[in-house]
């Protein structure tokens, strides 16, 4: 969950602009789990209760949710298997996921001693639990994608007013700025060859959907239609991104409760085909890295009132 500021030019003051509406009490979320060739959905858990942003274990056994600041692992047949140990990180926001290797989890954690709002800060922890090390001393930083040699972090962050896409080394130091461009750019994730970074701007005034080499170089706009898109996920084929998009103008932001479904687009051709009809969601549905090790599904939330 991040807090976009956005700057007003007519009186030149920044204003907070709240990424996610206010999620209503009555909401029911589902974890599915979708195969990106049939269309195939599994519902493999349903609750009255509002979690998010799943990731799949590297080894295909499991799925990690957050909900209420906690990160738990959900088994793919939907057996609760119990929250991740995080240490004192106990208000993870839903920008989290693991490394190539399987071995390292890496969380955004909420601290409120550091700001009222804009205080997420990035941490890396065994997989399995323990306690987390903090990367990123800067705030606010939400992560997003991490190199497949596990030494680099990418992460969406606002420095001097300007949010942009940075990495930094997996044991901290110096941050690298990727984007410089006016607008909001967001959801910066490798490539499983490493060879490319794709992220979301809102550089044209629309939210589209982008790729870039890993030091920001060569930049190419990949979306340009009448959807907001968000959140590329590279597939493991180097062929495909999955994404999510906003059926209206999200203004830059991307709240929960709209309309929205997912697509599939081919890198190298940019066809583009739908994996879902449109549905209830948006905020949480699909924010970080979710596609299974074996290229065939992805998992996301779907969300409905009761």
């Amino acid at each position: 969950m991040k807090n976009y500021y956005i700057l007003n030019l007519f009186s030149f003051v920044l204003l907070p602009a709240l990424s996610v509406a206010q999620v209503p009490a009555n909401i029911e979320s589902s974890l599915v789990l979708l195969d990106v060739q049939t269309g195939r959905e599994t519902v493999v858990l349903t609750e009255k209760r509002h979690f998010e942003a799943p990731n799949w274990s590297r080894d295909g056994t499991y799925l990690l949710i957050n909900a209420k600041g906690k990160i738990e692992k959900i088994a793919v047949s939907g057996k609760k298997l119990g929250i991740v140990n995080t240490g004192f990180a106990n208000d993870c926001n839903n920008d989290h996921g693991f490394s190539f290797d399987g071995k390292t989890l890496v969380i955004s954690h909420n601290d409120t001693t550091l700001h009222p709002n804009l205080n997420s800060r990035i941490f890396v922890l065994p997989a399995a639990g323990g306690k987390p090390r903090l990367v990123t001393e800067q705030f606010p930083s939400y992560w997003h994608g991490i190199s497949p040699d596990g030494q680099t972090l990418l992460y969406c962050a606002m420095r001097n007013d300007e949010w942009d896409v940075y990495s930094i080394g997996i044991n901290g130091g110096p941050e690298t700025r990727l984007t410089d461009a006016k607008g909001l750019d967001d959801g910066p994730e490798y490539s499983y060859d490493g060879q490319w970074i794709y992220f979301n701007s809102h550089r044209t005034g629309r939210m589209h959907l982008y790729r870039m080499k890993p030091d920001g170089s060569g930049t190419e706009q990949l979306t340009n239609d009448e959807f907001d898109n968000w959140f590329a996920h590279p597939g493991p084929d180097n062929k495909s991104i999955a994404y999510i998009a906003y059926m209206k103008d999200q203004q830059g932001r991307h709240p929960f409760g709209q309309d929205v479904k997912l697509r599939l687009m081919d890198v190298k051709t940019r066809k583009v085909r739908d994996l879902t009809p449109v549905f209830y969601g948006g905020q949480g549905t699909i924010n970080v890295p979710s596609w299974s090790p074996d290229g065939k599904r992805i998992a996301f939330v779907r969300y409905r009132k009761w």
